[in-house]
């Protein structure tokens, strides 16, 4: 299976479904980005942070608003919740028995987070687990890597997570690493997820910025102003937004 990609942005975008993207980085083993409108316009001030995404093995469309982008440009492309698409790989993964690393979060998230996984997931081989918390970052990526994992989970939030995750597939080539958030949150059980009729009509973010006014910034005007900048893409072209 190759890859087929679409431009958004300047990045590559992966068109797969859910399905053949975790068939795809099965077999392809690297970083995996869910990319997303505030990814996009943080890469536009960090040369490196947008290196980092150019380069992914996989980039999934994670968000509604980079559906909503993509369908402007004329792609019909549909979302992959991030959260969503890592369980999947946790639970692909555990069916081959192979060791999953798990990083981030608060101590006692991280704990009951695992713990809720191995409860649904009998065959979850753990090899590895750190909260967020750390100063020697390179214990950490030493840590993983002595412990074999070929699946690297890092809830770190972006774009720490991304910086990480690309040191921690350097080390460990033959291994899965993605970013994913505040996952261990929902995973613990301590945020709960919003209800399905939300997920379906894209409008997650939105039932979360109820619940979190805070969210408020970091939404606007990031989102509305993706989607202006991807209008004048359509009107103008791709002008190469990040070199």
């Amino acid at each position: 299976m190759e890859r087929n990609t679409v431009k958004l942005q300047g990045f590559n975008v992966d068109t797969f479904t859910c399905e053949e993207a975790l068939d795809y980085i099965s077999s392809n083993p690297g970083m995996v980005v869910t990319i997303n409108p505030e990814m996009i316009r943080y890469a536009a001030g960090d040369s490196q942070f947008a290196q980092i995404v150019k380069n992914a093995d996989l980039v999934i469309p994670d968000g509604i608003g980079i559906e909503i982008g993509l369908k402007i440009l004329g792609h019909n492309v549909g979302r992959i919740a991030g959260i969503e698409f890592a369980k999947k790989l946790v639970e692909r993964f555990s069916q081959m028995s192979y060791p999953i690393a798990f990083i981030g979060a608060k101590p006692e998230i991280i704990e009951k987070a695992v713990e809720n996984l191995k409860k649904e997931i009998p065959n979850l081989n753990v090899c590895y687990i750190r909260d967020g918390y750390f100063q020697d970052e390179q214990a950490v990526l030493d840590g993983i890597k002595n412990s074999g994992a070929k699946l690297i989970l890092a809830a770190m939030g972006s774009p720490k997570q991304e910086y990480f995750v690309k040191k921690a597939v350097t080390l460990l080539p033959d291994a899965v690493a993605i970013g994913i958030g505040g996952s261990f949150d929902v995973w613990s059980g301590v945020v709960k997820r919003a209800p399905a009729v939300f997920r379906k009509l894209g409008l997650e973010w939105l039932y979360r910025t109820i619940k979190d006014p805070k969210r408020f910034k970091r939404i606007f005007p990031t989102l509305p102003l993706f989607v202006l900048n991807v209008f004048e893409e359509k009107i103008c072209g791709d002008k190469n937004y990040v070199k």
